[in-house]
């Protein structure tokens, strides 16, 4: 069977996009152009950003519609990140708080694609 290996959102600007998440994730994009940017993760896991004016066939929607979730281990770890992403300066729209699943905070990118931390509830 096929599987999911990858996250593609389509952005405003690829390059502004990647320098966000060259920060974010503290490492390089493994491929970068005014179109495009990849990043491949330690665990596998793409995440590309694909111009929202470029994209074949033409994107309906972009931004907001979904999230990524970065998963920690332990609430602590939430609390943890939470100040620092707010120190680089992301917009946080959810601050830390107990939900159905977990502990979670939610900030958003530049072009307002929703970033999870959270934890599972035990």
């Amino acid at each position: 069977m096929t599987m999911p290996n990858m996250t593609l959102l389509y952005v405003e600007n690829p390059e502004k996009s990647a320098a966000f998440y060259r920060r974010l994730l503290g490492q390089a994009p493994v491929e970068l152009s005014p179109t495009f940017a990849l990043f491949v993760l330690g665990n596998g896991f793409k995440l590309a950003m694909w111009s929202k004016h470029t994209v074949e066939p033409a994107a309906r929607v972009t931004g907001g519609g979904g999230e990524i979730g970065f998963m920690c281990e332990t609430p602590q770890q939430v609390d943890a990140l939470y100040p620092q992403w707010c120190e680089q300066g992301l917009e946080i729209i959810q601050p830390p708080v107990t939900l159905d699943f977990g502990y979670s905070f939610v900030a958003t990118d530049p072009d307002g694609h929703r970033l999870r931390v959270y934890s599972l509830s035990e």
